[in-house]
């Protein structure tokens, strides 16, 4: 399996997504020539090697002479996007992550989607931002893309709605189900657009899978931190991930818990990257109800999974023991209904896919902003999976 892997210690944009290409081994020329396909004229793109913090990385600056516009609308950006000749797996995914920032943008500030006015996103950097990432990531021919945790900033950023805090409020929502952090450095260092680029193509995020690393690329940012300013991008290869695992199995019966903490320790173990925690129900001594929770964790997690439950949970001990667990390769596939994109969990056993799921949350959006049955929304997706050519044999985004 070849997987790309976004190393984001100093968080992500779009330019730095696309310096991180150049600099692993995406041609300079080839990628202005495809950017010339979206008929935007006047852009300039300028590729220059720098140093940050005594580390080499590839700077990328777009530069659009003449260019007086910075807002515009989902429509008019979806239609420089559409009337250009770029490859139609191209034109999906760039017009998928635009759409994604125009439905958290419309649900922040109450507006319907096809009204929301990009700001800062809307000037022609962006859409080459995000159209030279789609592509480029393509020219890898990675069957998977993975993202680590990311380092978000803090402190403040103006921008065209005032003073807003790191992240900003588009970032965030972007960003949710994914793990984030602060170093403590006051700067915005995930761009809406760097969030949406890597929660869209992204599948995993999380450490470093085993890989045999195949090269390795930069991207710099435009800011000189503390830290290097940087993002790093890795090309590798790694067996398949189906089979057998050795994992850890942590449990411990509660009985004198308010059953209000478990929501906010279930959520914060699953932020801990363990691979699933659940809670069945119990009789304990004394006739006592209780729960026995349970956490399932790669086994070099223990020691903090064990002081996280010691911390924040009233119990008094725990047990645990290793298990083998076989389990199936899975991929995230973004597919086009006739509701919207939805993206699908595919689960496969020696190249085949054995079991698909739609991802809920995304249904539940797509039925209230289309106000239609959720389960009419299932259906749709149910439909559109099993008649896909995405999804047999399996799917590489590549041009």
């Amino acid at each position: 399996m070849r997987i790309a892997y976004f190393d984001c210690f100093s968080g992500a944009s779009g330019d730095m997504i696309l310096g991180s290409l150049i600099d692993a081994g995406v041609s300079p020329q080839r990628l202005k020539a495809e950017l010339k396909k979206l008929r935007i004229p006047n852009v300039h793109l300028r590729v220059q090697k720098v140093l940050k913090r005594g580390i080499s990385g590839t700077q990328v600056l777009v530069e659009g002479r003449n260019e007086k516009r910075s807002h515009r609308n989902l429509k008019e950006i979806l239609r420089i996007v559409d009337r250009s000749s770029l490859a139609s797996e191209v034109k999906e995914k760039s017009e998928e992550i635009f759409r994604r920032i125009a439905s958290v943008e419309g649900r922040i500030h109450q507006i319907p989607t096809e009204e929301v006015h990009f700001h800062e996103l809307g000037g022609l950097d962006s859409i080459v931002d995000v159209v030279g990432a789609v592509w480029g990531i393509g020219q890898f021919e990675v069957d998977k893309i993975c993202v680590s945790k990311i380092n978000v900033g803090g402190g403040f950023v103006k921008c065209d709605h005032g003073i807003l805090p790191v992240p900003a409020p588009a970032t965030l929502s972007l960003m949710e189900g994914k793990p984030i952090y602060s170093s403590g450095v006051e700067r915005e260092l995930l761009t809406p657009t760097g969030a949406a680029i890597l929660t869209t193509l992204g599948s995993e995020f999380g450490p470093l899978p085993r890989i045999t690393v195949e090269r390795t690329g930069y991207g710099a940012g435009r800011d000189d931190l503390p830290h290097p300013n940087l993002l790093r991008l890795l090309i590798g290869t790694s067996e398949s991930t189906s089979g057998k695992e050795t994992v850890a199995v942590v449990e411990t019966n509660i009985d004198d818990m308010n059953p209000q903490l478990y929501e906010y320790v279930m959520e914060r173990l699953l932020t801990m990257e363990v691979l699933d925690v659940f809670i069945t129900p119990i009789l304990m001594k004394k006739n006592r109800p209780g729960h026995l929770l349970t956490v399932i964790c790669p086994p070099g997690k223990l020691p903090s999974v064990a002081e996280f439950l010691f911390r924040e949970t009233t119990t008094i001990g725990l047990r645990w023991h290793q298990e083998e667990r076989e389990k199936t390769d899975r991929e995230i596939v973004s597919l086009r209904t006739k509701y919207g994109n939805i993206p699908f969990k595919l689960a496969r056993w020696e190249g085949k896919v054995v079991n698909f799921s739609p991802e809920y949350d995304e249904c539940k959006r797509l039925a209230l902003e289309r106000k239609v049955p959720l389960k009419d929304v299932f259906e749709e997706a149910k439909k559109t999976v099993l008649g896909s050519k995405k999804v047999e044999p399996k799917t590489r985004f590549r041009r």
